[in-house]
């Protein structure tokens, strides 16, 4: 599998982990699925920096999870947020993007 494809799944699981860690609020099972999709995440992440350099890869994988976390908390959980976030959060997207195309 390609190491960035490989490493954008490792940000959607840390999606799923991030979430978990709210919907354990409601129930104490959604330990099971933060351990899960933990586990995933990291494991995804460990095989793509086999390829993408360390500091990059850490860079995506982190801002990959925080725009994806803070959509689901948008969507799924009410939460707003002013223009200016948005507008950071388009920086933290152009700045991915920017690393994969220096890469």
């Amino acid at each position: 599998m390609d190491p960035w494809l490989t490493l954008v799944a490792a940000g959607v699981f840390e999606v799923g982990f991030t979430t978990c860690l709210k919907l354990e609020e409601r129930s104490k099972w959604f330990i099971v699925p933060f351990l899960i999709c933990a586990a995933i995440s990291f494991t995804l992440l460990s095989d793509a920096m086999r390829t993408i350099p360390l500091g990059t890869a850490y860079a995506v994988w982190t801002g990959i999870g925080a725009v994806g976390t803070v959509l689901v908390g948008r969507l799924a959980f009410g939460e707003q947020l002013r223009p200016a976030a948005w507008a950071l959060l388009g920086v933290v997207v152009a700045t991915i993007i920017g690393l994969k195309v220096l890469a």
